[in-house]
């Protein structure tokens, strides 16, 4: 399975020093004072598509790795054991095309709305790098971004970090203090994100049923990446008070809910209610890493299907709710090893698309961006779950990383 990351490249200091001990770094002055939602518009200069990043060879596979384990003391043979998995696809994650489609998509949906912000792309992990987009957005005059993550959840791995990673962009480049970041909210519960699976699931189960499988023999297994139960529990704000899981797990488990009732609502539309049939999910977790004796979130996914198999279930649908592309997790972990599983017990498993560069997932992320630039409301935000709408600016002790603990991040209040 994929190794996740769990460990960010040092952070230099930042060149401002704050008054106060909370303060939001790089700020632009609607966020600057940190609140939970803006009130004042912004006018931004350009947009920050980060992503993750993955190789684009095999010649790559190997530092890519390096990269994304640094600081881990990970040993090089383990980076091999992992590294097959690329290499099974030429060295190649899915990933980075995926990415450039997205943020043609992206620059489509402004241009068709004639709203003129370019789209500037950076990785965390591979090139094209984070620091090289602000590079180029220094040299374009661009002092105002606002950052889209490919992530859609609060943890360590897909929100802190990433913000860590802005704040040692920019002291490496030296544009601490030129160029300010916002972030759009974390976004799992926004209608553009949850369509897609919506519809997903909806044709999922259409091709169960077309096999002669009834609902009562079929589960469906919303699925994302798995993390180590410390940063679980302490994604999100510590005042929330989410308990085991976190954040992490409360987001997930309300948009999963949100999907499954938009499901019975359609089926008991076309059938009598009286007569139809609950549709039976659950969460499970996939490609963890790190030694066994970590605790990490479960069950994993196959050990989920051996159960459902023992149960006497006939088919699986599988939804990928943590994740926004088909990148290497879904590929291998779920389109490799969960269809062998699956195919072992002689279960049909379906697998759901990603949003991808879905119609509703591209125009979402730049209502998100427009929600920021114009300071829309909270009560006029779309938000599908009592959770939401999440915040702007981060709040503070959100998403720590107790093995490492707090370094310097933008678009949230320290630390």
């Amino acid at each position: 399975m994929t190794i996740a990351p769990d460990a960010a490249p040092p952070v230099a200091a930042s060149t401002v020093v704050p008054d106060s001990e909370q303060f939001v770094r790089a700020a632009t002055a609607a966020a600057a004072a940190g609140p939970e939602h803006v009130t004042e518009p912004t006018v931004y200069d350009a947009i920050l598509l980060a992503s993750f990043g993955g190789p684009e060879g095999q010649d790559d596979v190997i530092p890519f790795l390096r990269n994304v384990t640094r600081g881990r003391g990970i040993p090089e043979e383990r980076l091999e054991t992992v590294a097959h998995h690329y290499r099974a696809f030429g060295g190649i994650s899915p990933i980075n095309e995926q990415n450039r489609e997205l943020k043609a998509a992206l620059e489509a949906e402004l241009a068709r709305r004639g709203i003129d912000l370019p789209v500037l792309w950076g990785n965390r992990n591979w090139e094209p790098y984070i620091k090289g987009a602000l590079v180029e957005a220094n040299e374009r005059g661009f002092t105002k971004l606002i950052a889209i993550g490919t992530s859609a959840y609060s943890s360590y791995s897909s929100c802190r970090q990433y913000r860590e990673d802005y704040a040692s962009a920019l002291a490496e480049t030296g544009l601490d203090g030129v160029i300010q970041i916002d972030k759009v909210r974390q976004f799992f519960d926004h209608p553009g994100f949850v369509t897609p699976f919506v519809e997903g699931l909806r044709d999922g189960l259409a091709q169960t049923a077309a096999a002669g499988i009834p609902v009562e023999q079929t589960h469906v297994l919303f699925t994302t990446h798995s993390i180590p139960t410390s940063d679980a529990n302490r994604s999100g704000p510590p005042t929330r008070g989410f308990g085991e899981g976190g954040a992490y797990a409360a987001q997930h488990l309300a948009v999963a809910e949100v999907v499954i009732a938009a499901q019975e609502t359609e089926q008991q539309q076309e059938t009598d209610a009286a007569t139809s049939a609950p549709l039976a999910w659950s969460l499970v977790y996939q490609s963890r890493s790190g030694p066994p004796t970590t605790p990490w979130l479960e069950p994993d996914i196959n050990d989920a299907i051996d159960d459902l198999a023992a149960a006497g279930i006939r088919a699986v649908v599988i939804v990928p709710l943590g994740f926004v592309s088909d990148h290497m997790e879904v590929k291998w972990d779920l389109d490799t090893e969960a269809m062998e599983t699956s195919a072992k017990h002689g279960i049909l498993a379906v697998r759901v698309p990603t949003p991808g560069v879905h119609a509703a997932y591209v125009t979402g992320l730049i209502d998100l961006v427009l929600e920021r630039r114009d300071a829309v409301p909270v009560a006029d935000r779309p938000s599908l779950t009592e959770l939401g709408p999440w915040y702007d600016v981060c709040r503070p002790g959100c998403c720590e990383n107790v093995r490492l603990g707090f370094k310097p991040t933008v678009a949230g209040l320290q630390p």
